[in-house]
């Protein structure tokens, strides 16, 4: 925490001086310790549950292998049941391509994703004050 570089910006917003032994910096020393620690708190909280996305992922992959093994037809005829065409890789040969319903899904998590940003953001700074 710069002291003099936070002196000359409430100056320029306000045009208040702020002397350097002021209380109010102790306010800003406490600010960004709450701060600190939220974000610590958050970033474990995004690892953990990556973490568990990852633990889940694993699990998908190794059901799609066991399926594979225990169904070694439909793995070979990909076009044989629905649920095996979508546990098949596709082939060099031929390249993945989006379906228009998995670009609305993207979409539509994209939306989600930047509604759900804004609440919490918008719900730390209503609290925050």
């Amino acid at each position: 925490m710069d002291q003099q570089k936070l002196r000359n910006l409430v100056f320029e917003k306000t045009g208040v001086k702020v002397d350097s032994n002021d209380p109010i910096f102790a306010l800003v020393a406490l600010n960004e310790t709450v701060l600190a620690e939220t974000v610590e708190r958050h970033v474990a909280l995004i690892d953990a549950a990556t973490a568990q996305l990852g633990a889940q992922v694993q699990q998908l992959l190794e059901a799609s292998d066991r399926y594979r093994q225990l169904h070694p037809a439909s793995a070979s005829n990909p076009g044989a049941t629905p649920a095996a065409a979508a546990l098949t890789a596709p082939s060099p040969a031929q390249p993945a391509t989006w379906r228009g319903s998995d670009q609305r899904l993207i979409v539509g998590a994209c939306a989600i994703a930047l509604l759900s940003a804004l609440l919490t953001v918008s719900l730390q700074w209503l609290f925050s004050r």
